[in-house]
């Protein structure tokens, strides 16, 4: 099974960090980052996609589990 997510922060090294620690975890970048501006800051965006074994999916699957 293929898992998506979409993370989303202020442009800055948080934002960065967490990307590089899902990478580590073994999900890989999908597509090009995004970046808007909500009037104050720089907002990221960078879709994430990870292989799973489990061949169903559910609602209740927890994507911040893998």
């Amino acid at each position: 099974m293929k898992l998506y997510r979409f993370i989303t922060g202020p442009d800055d090294v948080n934002f960065c960090m967490r990307i590089t620690e899902s990478l580590n975890k073994g999900w890989e970048l999908h597509g090009g980052p995004t970046l808007t501006f909500n009037g104050k800051t720089p907002i990221a965006g960078q879709a994430l996609v990870k292989q799973v074994p489990e061949q169903v999916f559910s609602k209740e699957t927890n994507l911040q589990a893998y």
